[in-house]
C-alpha cells in the first residue's frame, strides 16, 4: 500500500515539474530577447543598432509618447514632456521638460536606453544636445493618417511589442477606412484652422491636421505653405476668403477666437455664419487618439457646410 501511495505521488508531480520548468524556459526565453541585439529602422528611415530591446524609453514629444502606448510599451516609458496626457495613463509619467526645451541633465541620470523625438516639431538644437551626450535617439515622424499603422509596427518591433502594435495598427487602419469612406464625395469647402490667435497660426498642408481636413471633404485654404505652423496675417485671410474658420483652441479659449473674426463682415465664413469652436486638444496630439478627434470635426464641418 505504502508502495502505491508514493508512486502515486511521483507521478502526480510529474506534471507540476513540467510545468515548473516550461515557465523557467519561458522567463529565460523572455530574458534572452530583451538581452538580444536589435536593429530597428525608424520614421524617417534611420536605421538604429542597440545592444539589446529597450526597457527604459525616454519621449520628447506628447505624440509620442501616445504612440508607445498604443503601440504596447507604455510600462517601458520613464520620462515624457508636458501636454503627454493621452492616453491618461501617460501623466504619471515624470516630465522632464516640453517640446521646445528639457533636462538633459536628468534625462542623463534616468539611464534611458533610447530617446524617441518628434523631428519636426522638436527643437532641433535640443535633439543635437542629445546625441551628443550619446544617447540613442529615434525619431517618430508622421504626417498623414496613413502612415499611422506603419509607424506603430516600427515602435512595436523597437520595444519588442510587435504583437500589441499590430492589434493597433490594425484597428486604425479599420477607423481611418470607416472614416474616409463616410465622407468620401462630399461637396468641398475652404477652411482656415487657426491654432493660436495673437499672432494668428494656422497648419500647412504637409501638417497632420490637414490631412485631417482631406478627410473630412475640407481643403486647408493654407495648404500650399510649407511650414508646419505658419503665422499669417488678417489681410491674407481676406484674400484667401474661406468658406469656414475653425478655431482649435485650448478649452475656453475658441469663443474670444471667433468673436475677433466677426468684425471683419466682408469674409465669406462670417458672412455665411460658418465659424466653428473646437477645442478637442487630441486634434493638435499627433497621437493616435487625432482620428477620433478628426471623426468630431467633420461632424461639425458636415454641419455647416450643409446649413442654409
Amino acid at each position: 500500500m505504502c508502495r502505491k501511495l508514493t508512486a502515486g505521488r511521483t507521478a502526480a508531480a510529474v506534471p507540476s515539474v513540467l510545468r515548473r520548468a516550461a515557465a523557467l524556459a519561458a522567463v529565460a526565453a523572455i530574458a534572452s530577447a530583451a538581452h538580444a541585439a536589435i536593429s530597428v529602422t525608424d520614421d524617417t528611415g534611420r536605421a538604429i543598432t542597440l545592444a539589446h530591446a529597450p526597457q527604459r524609453i525616454a519621449s520628447l514629444a506628447p505624440g509620442a509618447t501616445e504612440m508607445l502606448f498604443a503601440a504596447g510599451a507604455g510600462d517601458q516609458v520613464i520620462a515624457t514632456v508636458e501636454y503627454s496626457n493621452d492616453p491618461p495613463q501617460a501623466r504619471r509619467v515624470p516630465r522632464i521638460g516640453d517640446a521646445a526645451a528639457i533636462d538633459i541633465e536628468r534625462l542623463v541620470a534616468l539611464h534611458a536606453d533610447i530617446v524617441v523625438v518628434w523631428p519636426e516639431g522638436g527643437n532641433p538644437a535640443q535633439i543635437a544636445a542629445v546625441e551628443r551626450v550619446g544617447l540613442p535617439v529615434y525619431r517618430e515622424q508622421v504626417d498623414a493618417f496613413s502612415e499611422f499603422p506603419g509607424s506603430l509596427r516600427r515602435l512595436g518591433a523597437l520595444a519588442g511589442s510587435g504583437a500589441a502594435a499590430e492589434r493597433a495598427a490594425r484597428a486604425f487602419e479599420v477607423q481611418l477606412a470607416g472614416l474616409t469612406q463616410r465622407y468620401a464625395g462630399r461637396t468641398p469647402v475652404t477652411v482656415l484652422l487657426q491654432i493660436w490667435d495673437r499672432p494668428v497660426y494656422t497648419v500647412g498642408g504637409m501638417h497632420l491636421i490637414s490631412d485631417s481636413l482631406r478627410l473630412c471633404g475640407a481643403r486647408n485654404v493654407f495648404g500650399d505653405l510649407k511650414e508646419p505652423a505658419p503665422v499669417v496675417d488678417v489681410e491674407a485671410v481676406i484674400a484667401r476668403n474661406p468658406d469656414m474658420i475653425i478655431a482649435a483652441a485650448p478649452p475656453g479659449a475658441a469663443a474670444a477666437w471667433l468673436a475677433a473674426w466677426r468684425s471683419f463682415g466682408t469674409l465669406k465664413a462670417v458672412r455665411d455664419g460658418r465659424l466653428i469652436a473646437f477645442e478637442d486638444e487630441r486634434l493638435t496630439g499627433l497621437g493616435p487618439s487625432a482620428l477620433a478627434a478628426t471623426a468630431a470635426l467633420c461632424e461639425l464641418i458636415d454641419a455647416k457646410r450643409t446649413a442654409p
